[in-house]
């Protein structure tokens, strides 16, 4: 379910969790099911041309008003802001907080100055090294390749850090 996004899938956390005491109960079976039909809703209208996240440009644009309204409302302020290659409707990620509460981990991630060790099918682990070397490590995608591959997933990053 994270589509391309740097988020751990909803699979991987239900694994992950699977057997602890914060076990979900998801049937896995169904979340790839769920998960391949929305890959191809998404490559469908990737193909059309249409904005995957929020229909067309008009309503991409409202949900932006909407949530800065929100935000506002909650006595937050931009801290971020973050344009990515294809983010919906040419639009930009912008990270809000109240005075003082800024995520400091956000805005370092974002301008690329933070290592991040990523855990999870089809998430990407980011190495900075000084002076402006940048390495990334991707984790498969399918669920079922991640956790039949996990030592190489784990041996991958360690080689990443050596």
């Amino acid at each position: 379910f994270a589509n391309g996004t740097s988020q751990p899938t909803t699979e991987s956390l239900v694994a992950t969790l699977a057997g602890t005491e914060r076990d979900t109960g998801l049937d896995q079976k169904k979340l790839a099911k769920a998960a391949a039909h929305f890959k191809t809703v998404a490559q469908k209208m990737e193909a059309e041309g249409t904005v995957v996240a929020g229909g067309t440009q008009e309503e991409s644009e409202e949900m932006m008003r909407l949530s800065q309204e929100a935000a506002a409302a909650m006595g937050m302020e931009p801290y971020y802001l973050y344009r990515q290659k294809n983010m919906a409707g040419n639009l930009e990620n912008t990270g809000y907080a109240r005075e003082g509460k800024a995520g400091i981990y956000n805005i370092l991630i974002m301008e690329e100055k933070q290592t991040i060790v990523a855990l999870g099918a089809g998430t990407v682990t980011k190495g900075v090294f000084p002076p402006d070397r940048i390495e990334r490590c991707e984790n498969v995608k399918d669920i079922e390749q991640y956790l039949a591959r996990i030592d190489e997933m784990i041996e991958r990053k360690r080689k990443l850090f050596v």
